[in-house]
């Protein structure tokens, strides 16, 4: 075996463990909280030593961050698919509610670590740099706001509470259809998604 071979195949377990690392994380965080997720339990769960959740995330911090990071990478892949990008609001609009709710419906752990996520002082640092418009995967959807209301499509509000009204009904509708007290189908979703539009459109 070459140099080459031999790399490649420590390369893949170090991606491995560290993909198992993130994957006890979210599920761990997701059903017990940041407090009942702690740094052994997460070890223990991804099968790696105690001491060596360090060499790939220096405290719990950044390993949450990273979590966070990886999430909403996965997530802009599935909102871009099929992206409108030069289609009317409206379309785009749509296009990325249906998106989100359908990748939450799917990835429930994904829906839970994220609604913990920004219910935390991680959250609210990053909700507060979104709302000073530095850069980052935010753009696509507050994007949507800024060119509607320059072009008189959207109501007039701070761009904030046309994210609440646009998208604040998804968690509540997330967590109701997996709780099992709503059957969020394809009608149901479309219904939803044109009402919403409603809300915010002038």
């Amino acid at each position: 075996m070459n140099i080459h071979s031999l790399m490649k195949g420590l390369n893949k377990k170090i991606l491995d463990k560290r993909r198992n690392i993130l994957q006890a994380a979210l599920e761990l965080i997701a059903e017990n909280g940041f407090h009942g997720a702690p740094m052994a339990a997460i070890s223990e769960k991804a099968g790696v030593a105690a001491g060596t959740i360090y060499r790939y995330f220096e405290s719990k911090d950044v390993l949450i961050t990273e979590l966070h990071r990886e999430l909403e990478d996965r997530i802009m892949v599935a909102l871009q698919e099929g992206y409108p990008s030069e289609g009317p609001l409206r379309e785009r609009f749509l296009h990325l509610f249906r998106e989100i709710l359908q990748y939450f419906m799917m990835n429930p752990f994904h829906f839970r670590f994220l609604e913990q996520y920004f219910n935390s002082p991680y959250g609210i640092s990053l909700r507060r740099d979104r709302l000073l418009r530095k850069p980052g995967n935010y753009d696509i959807l507050m994007d949507i706001f800024e060119q509607g209301s320059e072009q008189k499509v959207l109501k007039d509000f701070p761009k904030i509470v046309m994210f609440s009204l646009a998208f604040g009904p998804l968690t509540s509708l997330i967590r109701d259809h997996t709780l099992g007290f709503v059957n969020l189908d394809e009608t149901l979703i479309k219904q939803i998604t044109e009402a919403c539009w409603d809300t915010i459109k002038r």
